[in-house]
């Protein structure tokens, strides 16, 4: 072959190949742009923007209206906007779900509130919004079959103005106990006077802090129980041992900037890099939950295997704050914590050593264990776990006495 031949099809064949190589790219680059477009959160619509009346009151109901997304038919549901309080005594607005049986008994009902899991920081992200309003709602047809009244804050910022004060204690007792005084105000639904206050994950962080600061907020509400899921409990220690782990990185980018919209001595700049600090901050303004969460984990292959951290996160300011949101003051009410022996992201270790530190110091803890069981499944339909709650809280708001000093099990 003469070698002109040879080289105009050598040049053909280059051309032909970057052809291929800039199509590759540009579907690979569409195919990103619509997946990080579809995995944005929702819009919340008009009914979550409110400003607090003059003068209203922590608690305050200010609107309902029936839903339907993901509720049993057996029962109705009503989506409610209240008034609270965050932390630093501001008046917020913060929305919830309602729900009771159809099939319930006239009369007070005792009330079930829940402090939900991790949905996310941002905004859209709240579970009335949601696809599933009600994933990883453990026991709740059951619940609702025992004439309970369920009620779902929102937290402050989600759904309604934010920022949302991610593992915030103060913030997350408020919303929730400002939540059971709306619903005692909705008309038809008569609930009763004591209360049980459910929680998993970040809502099982949220439902210790209801039970350590009702006293004080609320005294009139009479909480008769706290259960706590696989609850992030010492987050100095969930943070260390998690950062590393897929969804580790997920939950120290929501917390990482969630404290710097919360706290003015913690910079997110002190803790993560140029690069990574642009990931996490994609990362922090989607859900978690549903297909939203598949682009998130793409994105933690974008940051160090070691974690988003390039300083260590339970030093400095970020760590004095996590310490002082974990929740280890006294809790009046009885107390449950239920924690999956197999959970990956709450480890079983922690836990547990975070159980004998409250039995140190005098709080009486009723602590069981579950084998086989990691963060989600402990709360999944057919869950062990499920079963045991119900009746831990049936004797509960029968008045029964709770066997006192630390069990484990």
């Amino acid at each position: 072959m003469p070698a002109d031949k040879g080289f105009v099809k050598n040049r053909g064949f280059l051309a032909w190949t970057r052809w291929v190589l800039c199509w590759f790219v540009a579907i690979a680059a569409g195919l990103f742009a619509g997946g990080w477009w579809i995995s944005q959160p929702e819009t919340p619509d008009v009914f979550y923007q409110a400003s607090v009346p003059a003068g209203a009151s922590p608690g305050t109901l200010l609107t309902s209206e029936p839903f339907t997304r993901d509720v049993p038919a057996s029962a109705q549901a009503w989506r409610i906007l209240y008034v609270t309080t965050r932390g630093d005594g501001a008046a917020a607005v913060a929305s919830g779900i309602m729900m009771m049986s159809r099939a319930a008994p006239v009369g007070a009902r005792p009330i079930l509130a829940w402090a939900h899991g991790t949905t996310g920081v941002a905004e859209g992200c709240a579970p009335s919004l949601l696809k599933h309003p009600f994933a990883h709602v453990p026991a709740l047809e059951a619940a609702l079959a025992e004439g309970w009244v369920f009620v779902a804050t929102d937290y402050v910022g989600l759904g309604t103005v934010g920022p949302h004060a991610y593992l915030v204690g103060e913030d997350a007792a408020r919303g929730v106990l400002d939540s059971v005084r709306a619903a005692r105000q909705l008309d038809g639904v008569s609930p009763g006077t004591a209360v049980v206050v459910w929680g998993h994950s970040q809502g099982g962080n949220s439902a210790l802090w209801t039970g350590m600061r009702a006293s004080v907020y609320a005294p009139e509400i009479a909480i008769a129980g706290v259960a706590a899921l696989a609850p992030a409990s010492d987050l100095v220690a969930l943070v260390r041992q998690t950062q590393a782990t897929m969804f580790g990185k997920i939950v120290s980018a929501y917390v990482t900037h969630a404290y710097a919209a919360r706290y003015a001595d913690v910079k997110v700049a002190d803790y993560v890099g140029w690069w990574t600090r642009r990931v996490a901050g994609d990362i922090a303004g989607r859900c978690a939950g549903g297909l939203e969460t598949l682009f998130s984990v793409m994105e933690t292959a974008l940051v160090p295997s070691g974690g988003i951290f390039s300083a260590d996160p339970t030093a400095g300011a970020l760590g004095a704050r996590l310490a002082e949101n974990s929740p280890l003051g006294p809790i009046p009410a009885p107390l449950l914590i239920q924690q999956g022996a197999a959970d990956d992201l709450v480890f079983p270790a922690v836990q547990e050593a975070y159980v004998r530190r409250l039995c140190a110091d005098g709080q009486a803890v009723d602590f069981r264990s579950y084998a086989g069981l990691d963060h989600l499944s402990l709360v999944a339909e057919g869950s062990s776990a499920n079963a045991e709650l119900v009746a831990w809280t049936r004797a509960r708001f029968a008045g029964e006495k709770a066997s006192g000093g630390c069990g484990f099990r």
